[in-house]
């Protein structure tokens, strides 16, 4: 019979995979600003929350905060070199309000970080203490990174279309959530159950949104070239007309 620790780290290693997938999953969107060189109606929101949760969840990972956690950690030093490239691209091709505002919310985020590492390592001196303190903000921050696609949630209800809420960052971000609940609840962990368990309700609810509004979501069209015919009379008397033929 298969014990507790190793149907965890299975249960971790596909999680891993899925995590991994959630990173790689915004990479249709950034290929689309790229080639458009705009960001156009996408937000930073998802991206900057993302960001903040792995940088918190890595130092979570840490030996010398919570012990025998290399699948926390790898995952999420995985996730900062990614989502890092993401906002930067964001940040190139956003217009100019909208870089300032992410380059301030980037600031705040690195004051932030420093004084919790500092606050952390040296006002707790066991592996308890500093497991409860950066835990909590875990649960905040992760429970904000999984809420962060309501902005795009409320854009899908309001234009009931799913043009700029992409169906597989939603199917993954839902898969992810229940992985990481299933890893929690193995040996449980309070601080990981609670956001991945608020991940897959934002993900279910991601899903059914799509499938609701999918059919109203308006098609781009194709520019056809439709043939002409030029009337004899319209080119002597020097007018064009022209006839659309079915």
């Amino acid at each position: 019979m298969v014990s507790a620790d190793v149907a965890r780290n299975i249960v971790g290693i596909i999680g891993n995979v899925i995590s991994f997938g959630l990173f790689l999953s915004p990479v249709p969107t950034f290929w689309h600003i790229c080639k458009a060189k705009n960001v156009e109606e996408f937000k930073p929101d998802p991206y900057l929350a993302t960001l903040m949760n792995c940088l918190l969840w890595f130092f979570y990972g840490l030996p010398t905060v919570h012990p025998n956690s290399t699948l926390v950690l790898t995952i999420n030093g995985i996730g900062l070199v990614i989502e890092g490239a993401y906002i930067i691209i964001f940040i190139i091709y956003a217009a100019k309000n909208t870089r300032w505002k992410m380059l301030g919310v980037l600031a705040i985020q690195a004051a932030f970080m420093a004084a919790v590492v500092a606050g952390v390592l040296v006002g707790a001196h066991t592996h308890e203490k500093r497991s409860m303190i950066v835990g909590i903000l875990c649960v905040i921050f992760g429970s904000i990174m999984y809420a962060s696609p309501l902005t795009i949630m409320g854009k899908v209800i309001r234009t009931k279309s799913v043009e700029y809420m992409p169906f597989f960052l939603s199917l993954v971000n839902f898969l992810n959530g229940l992985c990481w609940t299933g890893y929690a609840l193995i040996k449980f962990d309070i601080y990981i159950t609670i956001p991945n368990a608020l991940g897959t309700i934002f993900g279910l609810i991601q899903l059914i949104l799509y499938g609701y509004y999918y059919r109203s979501t308006p098609k781009k069209g194709k520019n056809v070239e439709l043939p002409t015919v030029l009337t004899k009379n319209a080119v002597t008397s020097g007018n064009v007309s022209v006839t659309i033929e079915k």
